[in-house]
């Protein structure tokens, strides 16, 4: 009853915010209200560092005067305010150049009904529940031998209210939660010291990682790197440890982005309908997954989304558009829009494949298992990838040492047409992805 007396507190807000706007001259509109609620809790060594809770709101108000936009926001919902928000928002608006792609949703292209996404879990944990967690956490990654030191353990909580109204005729909210564990470890002394940690991030608290096999985790991830050796370069098959597999896709996820394809730099501008992974690769958006970390009812912008395959069977099969974008390229939105900004995908995953990850090393022989990167050496105009990593060298299908001050090299486009996943995907991160293996990219060491 609470959550449904909140959100129709939201949209009266919005209604009234709406006729203001309507008022002050605007031809057209739509407004966005979120109210938000996080708790957040650290410690370090058993001792508390951090107990924060924080309480916000947030209104903006998107008006069309004309070919002319203009996009303000408050969080003062006094009517004195809301009204001073509706003129500077058509003042605003009727000061800047004419955009001819701007405008609200077309009205066929709104959700009407949405499913139950299980975004909300409505049971608030209690600073004492989140405590216990953290110590549990931090005392199982301390207790691993070889544990040294530790840069703590943090839990948190969050609630975010949402609601959108649109003169086009939309009006839709919804409410999610999140919650989150971490610790982080040191292993080893002096120069030698390794660091390493593992964490989890849910929508509901029961599903949270069990905090002893966390911290477990995190502590023998951090001893395991210990005494890392460098290599030689080389040109040798590549893993891709699930940690770090999933900003392959990511990568994409960038390349397909509506605004980057309407400006016509990205390295995949000219790649609609070709095969550019193997035929056995499909990577899914699915927007209404159930408890899904990016799980959403509708786009930015009140249009309908649904479950789609970027990828099919290798080949490339849409744009992330929203309404602005979709208009440029003389398409139509593929319900990825958002209000003020750029288009963005949900829960985006690749399908696995058929080997497991052991399998897999025991096939490549020879090899780098990389369980970390460094930096951010991609171009999204070229494709072209340079980062440093660490992890551990494969020889004779086994994971034989730790390495690092690695540089791992190639290009986008050949690094996807030679991926391929194994069977172990888990969605933790709300972009996932399996063990995935690379052929032809060049290992820069010693």
């Amino acid at each position: 009853m609470a959550e449904s007396k909140n959100l129709t507190e939201l949209m009266n807000v919005l209604e009234d915010l709406m006729r203001r706007a309507t008022a002050a001259g605007a031809d057209a509109a739509d407004a966005g209200l979120s109210r938000d609620s996080s708790l957040s809790l650290g410690l370090r060594l058993g001792q508390r560092e951090k107990l924060e809770r924080s309480e916000s709101q947030d209104v903006s108000l998107r008006v069309f005067v004309g070919k002319r936009q203009a996009m303000v926001s408050t969080s003062d919902l006094t009517a004195p305010m809301l009204d001073e928000l509706a003129r500077r928002a058509v003042a605003m608006a009727r000061a800047v150049p004419e955009d001819p792609f701007c405008g609200p949703a077309e009205p066929e292209l709104l959700a009407k009904t949405w499913p139950d996404l299980e975004a909300l879990d409505p049971v608030e944990p209690s600073e004492a529940e989140l405590t216990e967690k953290l110590h549990l956490a931090e005392d199982a990654a301390r207790a691993v031998p070889g544990v040294t030191n530790s840069e703590g353990a943090e839990a948190g909580w969050g609630r975010v209210d949402m609601a959108l109204i649109g003169s086009n005729g939309f009006a839709g909210n919804f409410s999610l939660t999140r919650f989150g564990l971490s610790v982080s470890v040191i292993a080893g002394e002096g120069t030698g010291m390794e660091r390493d940690y593992d964490y989890s991030s849910t929508v509901f608290g029961s599903d949270l990682a069990d905090p002893v096999a966390l911290g477990k985790a995190a502590g023998e991830r951090a001893v395991k790197r210990l005494n890392p050796r460098k290599v030689q370069t080389a040109k040798l098959p590549i893993i891709f440890d699930p940690r770090i597999s999933n900003g392959l896709v990511g990568h994409l996820v960038g390349a397909i982005n509506g605004a980057s394809i309407a400006r016509g730099t990205s390295f995949l501008k000219d790649q609609m309908g070709q095969q550019i992974f193997a035929e056995h690769i499909t990577i899914v958006d699915d927007p209404h997954r159930p408890r899904g970390l990016r799980s959403k009812p509708f786009d930015g912008e009140g249009v309908i989304n649904r479950r789609s395959n970027l990828i099919e069977n290798g080949v490339l099969q849409t744009w992330l558009l929203g309404c602005r974008e979709a208009r440029q390229l003389k398409l139509k939105s593929t319900g990825h829009g958002s209000r003020g900004g750029s288009p963005s995908a949900s829960n985006v995953y690749l399908q696995p494949g058929k080997l497991s990850p052991a399998e897999m090393i025991k096939e490549v022989g020879r090899g780098f298992y990389v369980t970390e990167l460094i930096g951010h050496g991609v171009n999204g105009v070229t494709g072209d990838y340079s980062r440093g990593a660490a992890g551990f060298w494969i020889e004779n299908g086994e994971l034989a040492y730790p390495v690092s001050e690695v540089t791992i090299a190639g290009n986008l486009k050949d690094m996807f047409r030679a991926l391929t996943p194994a069977n172990d995907l888990v969605f933790r991160y709300g972009t996932d992805a399996p063990t995935i293996r690379l052929d032809g990219m060049t290992i820069a060491g010693a």
